[in-house]
């Protein structure tokens, strides 16, 4: 899934190929991926695109007087083409589900793997119009997103803090991935609670939240859309490598999965050596 760091190399991408230029077709292959009818899609074109800004995972379009708001979920990206087929797709054929094309034939699709359809895409005058954007939380690279903001956040919160993390509602834009990569390196426990941490342990799960992103957006600055997905792969340390050797200390990198996604970790930075119970592979072996 793209999380804060890729969906702010996009929006940087944006703002340098799709500012000033007008919008001439929008072409909509996926009933499913629209979220709102009132403004309709035809009102973004003739009109000319300014800068796009970005709310945790959300990307904002401006064009015109209103706003074109994509939330690309697990399976979804926007792919940018230099030319576009003279032939309009066919609605419904592949993973094809929204097409803007502007003047001089350029543009870029949307597109969505897989069978569980969750790209979502909205046309509004104000991007808090979007009930996703509304409820989310502060954004972690923010100047105000200081240690004190980040503890009071935490103050309270009886849940684990890797899902306090990925909450969005708590803070905007870090999901699955990043998650893992801030625990590892704040060599905390994704299990652990979060209001048991200490003073010192927040301090450093903040450098390490802060640290975390600042390397990833700097890392994908510059990297065309087509391969931020593999940018992003390369630069992490400890998620979506079970079985490799720990980049720190070298044990092995462990997994825990879940009904739709899974974690991983260093069981000697992170655990005190102790691997986490894994109820899945457990009733596997029973």
């Amino acid at each position: 899934m793209p999380e804060l760091p890729e969906v702010e190399a996009l929006k940087e991408f944006l703002d340098e190929h799709l500012t000033g230029r007008t919008v001439e077709r929008v072409l909509p292959l996926a009933v499913s991926v629209l979220k709102t009818y009132e403004p309709p899609l035809t009102a973004l074109e003739g009109q000319r695109a300014g800068p796009t800004g970005r709310y945790g995972k959300f990307l904002a379009l401006r064009i015109g007087e209103l706003y074109l708001v994509t939330h690309l979920a697990r399976a979804g990206w926007l792919h940018w083409r230099e030319s576009m087929p003279a032939q309009p797709p066919r609605p419904g054929k592949g993973p094809l589900a929204l097409r803007v094309v502007l003047d001089g034939g350029e543009g870029f699709d949307l597109t969505e793997a897989g069978t569980q359809k969750r790209l979502a895409v909205y046309v509004v005058h104000d991007p808090q119009e979007v009930p996703g954007i509304a409820r989310l939380g502060p954004d972690p690279l923010a100047d105000e997103f200081d240690r004190e903001a980040f503890a009071a956040l935490l103050a309270g919160e009886r849940r684990q803090i890797k899902g306090v993390l990925r909450d969005q509602s708590v803070i905007a834009g870090i999901g699955n991935a990043y998650s893992d990569e801030a625990l590892h390196y704040a060599r905390l426990s994704p299990f652990k609670l979060a209001s048991s941490l200490d003073e010192d342990q927040i301090t450093e799960l903040h450098t390490a939240v802060r640290t975390t992103l600042r390397e990833a957006v700097e890392r994908s600055r510059g990297v065309a859309a087509g391969k931020l997905k593999a940018e992003k792969k390369t630069g992490l340390r400890v998620h979506g490598r079970t079985g490799e050797p720990c980049p720190v200390c070298g044990d092995t990198i462990r997994e825990v999965s879940f009904a739709d996604s899974a974690l991983q970790y260093c069981p000697t930075c992170q655990t005190g050596g102790k691997p986490l119970a894994d109820r899945r592979l457990s009733r596997l072996l029973k």
